[in-house]
């Protein structure tokens, strides 16, 4: 027996270690080089891990939901007989971050044609041979796994039969048992547990370092917003087929701009064992985007040298990156403030919870008619509150007002955002 490991690689810079989220293998399997082992993740980040010979499963060093250290030991396999084959550089393992499952499959598809393998025969669109592993996203896999599902058992309709999360919605339906009459006050009452790994973990890790280390502050203020939403139409009428429809995000990240120069405390991270605040020249802006597997915050970089119709375009592309699972680490850090939004869902108020170490965080409510006095009547109005939380530590509370009043002026005089970006 030639005993081969697979270790954990260096996952980024001053990451010392990675949650293991998922098992593509068990005990016993046979496995060849470039097939995946597991998935980890790290700073909502997931990576795949893939066999670097051929050979069978030994021992797994980990299970799910455990924190593995880089360097050590994920996996064990017996390589065959003969010599044990010389690991590639860097040795034991140590793997690029980057070969997450899009690039597995980019790099199967520039792979000599002649040797035919179930990824580049999922490429080709062929169906997989029985027995090769389902074509799939890390956040599709968890969420299949949670589900109980089988994702061997569901059809796919992506590239090639990769398995997307409508896949799984469509077998959830079709495997729904049919709703049967149950007794009034009786039944069983079932109990499922669910252990909470991989992006749900770190969601919770995050919001309770943010929670029990921000004093937050939350101000709501009253837009009127009928202005802005009429330019907004009408630029969507003139808009080039290249640019992308606008919603109100890029006119909220545009005043933002606006607003921070005056305020640059409000655009900085909060260091709290070192007690230093760092105040940031370029704007970085944080949106919040909800995922099937959760909530994900990839970053629109240097909003200042942007315009909305930029705006619009980098945050769908973020967006259909963060749910898919293709986000890059790069792609979800590094912003300075943030903005979160549930949409038409968004009721009347929040209190949104501020991306740590950030100072401050902008939530947009849903807009709604409502009557305003004006003069000596009612009219009706299109109106939006933004509710806005602030690091109490950091930003007083004349400084969290100054900074709504002014996003307020811009929105309800939208043609000043254009002017005042223009200075």
């Amino acid at each position: 027996m030639s005993e081969f490991e697979i270790k954990l690689p260096d996952v980024g810079e001053g990451i010392a270690e990675a949650e293991l989220v998922e098992w593509s293998v068990a005990v016993g399997d046979l496995v060849c080089e470039d097939d995946i082992l597991c998935a980890v993740m790290t700073d909502k980040a997931t990576v795949e891990i893939p066999s670097l010979v051929d050979g069978v499963v030994l021992s797994l060093g980990a299970e799910i939901g455990d924190a593995v250290p880089v360097g050590s030991v994920l996996i064990r396999l017996d390589a065959g007989g003969g010599e044990s084959p010389e690991p590639p550089e860097p040795q034991s393992g140590n793997i690029p971050l980057e070969k997450t499952a899009r690039q597995t499959l980019k790099n199967a598809a520039q792979a000599d044609p002649r040797q035919p393998s179930s990824l580049t025969t999922a490429l080709k669109g062929a169906p997989p041979r029985e027995g090769d592993r389902p074509l799939a996203s890390p956040p599709v896999r968890l969420r299949a796994r949670e589900s109980g599902i089988d994702l061997r058992e569901v059809a796919g309709t992506g590239p090639g039969g990769r398995i997307v999360h409508g896949d799984l919605d469509e077998f959830l339906l079709q495997s729904r048992p049919a709703e049967t009459d149950q007794p009034q006050g009786g039944g069983n009452d079932v109990i499922t547990e669910v252990k909470v790994v991989g992006l749900r973990r770190k969601i919770a890790e995050k919001m309770t370092i943010s929670k029990s280390r921000i004093p937050h502050i939350t101000i709501v203020e009253e837009i009127d917003v009928s202005a802005l939403e009429e330019l907004r139409e009408q630029l969507n009428q003139t808009r080039r087929d290249d640019q992308e429809k606008l919603t109100i995000l890029p006119f909220m990240m545009a005043a933002m701009v606006i607003a921070l120069k005056t305020q640059p405390t409000l655009n900085a991270l909060y260091d709290d064992e070192k007690n230093v605040i760092q105040q940031h020249s370029s704007v970085h802006i944080g949106i919040a985007v909800q995922t099937p597997g959760g909530l994900l915050v990839p970053v629109v970089r240097h909003c200042e040298n942007r315009d909305i119709w930029s705006y619009a375009a980098e945050v769908k592309h973020l967006g259909a990156l963060a749910r898919s699972g293709d986000a890059t680490l790069k792609q979800l850090s590094g912003s300075t403030i943030t903005i979160t939004s549930l949409g038409a869902l968004g009721g009347i108020a929040t209190t949104p919870v501020i991306n740590y170490p950030e100072v401050a965080i902008i939530g947009i409510n849903k807009i709604a008619i409502r009557p305003v006095w004006h003069d000596d009547q009612f009219i009706p109005r299109k109106m939006m509150n933004l509710s806005a939380s602030f690091d109490h530590r950091v930003i007083d509370g004349w400084e969290a007002a100054t900074f709504l009043q002014k996003l307020k002026a811009l929105l309800e005089t939208p043609l000043r955002i254009f002017v005042e970006r223009a200075e």
